[in-house]
């Protein structure tokens, strides 16, 4: 609630600072504001910055900091021979501060030392948050005098605010940088002491996977990913084969063949199929698919698997097709009627300027999407768990059960995990090789595309 209050005054302050300022502007300007070097406008921006950036400032170290302090003063007060303890066991002690703090059970009558640290914290939190309104809005209004104080006849008020505002969109671009950047190497350093545990060599060309064995002792030969990289190539590979032809197909009959208004309805319909959540999919799969397959395989006298490489592959080839529709009927739909209408004059049919001119102008465009599809079919999770299963099983037989690193990544990091156990650190050895791949494959469209791409005027 205090947040939420927070963010509500400097609203209010951000609102009326740009009306001060601006009627400032105008009474400097004694009815010419022609003398002025910015419109009002600009002056009542510059103010409505200073009486909100100090608050937002203030409420952003606030967030960062109050936590961790907060919690240093709590353990500061319980006796030392219950925080002289190590890192892990520190944390755990955290964990159950916190969750009594919020009022959540862990099912066992809680140590009287930890509930009255709890109710220490949810004081000094509430403290903390009371003092963090007073002081938002003592800042706003600081800022707001000060700003409206500044305005002049020759300030510069439209500079400093295109300034203020170019620094939040370099800010704002650079969160996806910092975000990758920080995804990488969290991935990195726990995928680095996974590797000082099982060679890197063992986990890349290992034939068997059983996570299982590091507790028993026999992590040694445990960690082969082989199975699952074979398990994932071969349902990306299955569900390819059904979203490329035909979402290409379809991305061909909608930009070239179909009418206005056939276009108008096929086109929404089969997006739709896009905003199916996955674990749908997975359900059609694993209850509808899934058996299909394994009858029609007995009745061929087949050994088909209730969960089965196929019957995911497939679904999963369903759910990608608007990937590969859409982008490529966007794509097909930008390259320049002129083409056509030369390939016509030419004398060429429908079909032979679509094969001939239309594809390939539209190739860099098409792999781009395909490219795509690739991506999402080797990060789906919910599908292969439920259709393919988890059996890590080293076979191209597409009616056999297999399962892929997303699916492992899922299973393995559920509920309280050590990370300190070469079990739980595998999922970082199998997220940094995901990485990788995905990164590859997007470089290589990029590389694609830029190779290849043709600009018309």
């Amino acid at each position: 609630m205090p947040t939420t209050l927070i963010l509500v005054t400097i609203a209010a302050l951000t609102v009326v600072g740009y009306f001060l300022g601006r009627g400032r502007a105008v009474e400097v300007a004694e009815g010419r504001l022609a003398r002025l070097h910015s419109v009002p406008s600009y002056h009542g921006a510059f103010v409505a910055l200073w009486a909100g950036l100090p608050a937002l400032v203030l409420l952003a170290v606030w967030i960062l900091a109050e936590g961790p302090a907060v919690m240093a003063l709590v353990l500061a007060r319980l006796p030392e021979a219950l925080v002289a303890v190590d890192e892990q066991t520190l944390s755990l002690l955290r964990s159950d501060i916190l969750n009594l703090a919020h009022g959540v059970s862990n099912g066992r009558a809680p140590d009287p030392l930890i509930s009255d640290a709890a109710d220490f914290y949810n004081q000094l939190h509430g403290l903390a948050e009371g003092c963090l309104v007073v002081l938002g809005a003592v800042a706003g209004l600081i800022g707001l005098k000060h700003a409206r104080s500044r305005i002049t006849r020759d300030l510069r008020a439209r500079n400093l605010v295109e300034r203020a505002l170019n620094i939040a969109l370099v800010l704002c671009s650079l969160v996806a940088i910092l975000t990758t950047v920080g995804i990488v190497l969290s991935l990195l350093f726990e995928a680095i002491q996974f590797f000082s545990m099982i060679p890197i060599t063992d986990f890349l060309f290992g034939l068997h996977w059983n996570p299982q064995a590091a507790f028993s002792g026999d992590a040694a030969g445990s960690f082969g990913a082989v199975p699952l990289f074979t398990g994932t190539l071969l349902i990306t590979v299955i569900a390819m084969v059904v979203a490329v032809p035909v979402g290409l197909l379809a991305a061909v009959y909608m930009s070239e063949y179909a009418g206005p208004t056939m276009r108008s309805v096929a086109k929404p319909v089969l997006e739709i199929l896009a905003g199916i959540p996955t674990v749908v999919y997975g359900f059609f799969a694993a209850l509808t698919m899934a058996p299909v397959i394994r009858d029609l395989g007995m009745a061929a006298g087949l050994d088909v698997s209730s969960q089965s490489a196929l019957a995911a592959g497939l679904v999963m080839g369903i759910m990608i097709i608007p990937f590969v529709s859409s982008l490529s009927d966007d794509v097909i739909n930008a390259v320049p009627q002129a083409l056509r209408d030369g390939s016509y004059g030419l004398g060429a049919t429908k079909s032979e300027t679509i094969r001939e001119i239309v594809l390939p102008a539209a190739l860099p465009g098409i792999v781009g999407a395909v490219m795509l599809a690739i991506s999402r079919a080797i990060g789906e999770t919910m599908i292969v768990a439920m259709a393919a299963g988890l059996s890590a099983n080293l076979t191209a037989n597409p009616f056999a059960a297999v399962t892929t690193v997303t699916v492992q990544i899922a299973s393995t990091i559920r509920g309280d995990q050590e990370f300190n156990s070469p079990k739980t650190l595998s999922v970082f050895g199998l997220g940094l090789v995901l990485f990788v791949v995905t990164l590859i494959l997007n470089v290589v469209a990029l590389r694609v595309v830029q190779k290849y791409r043709e600009k018309y005027d």
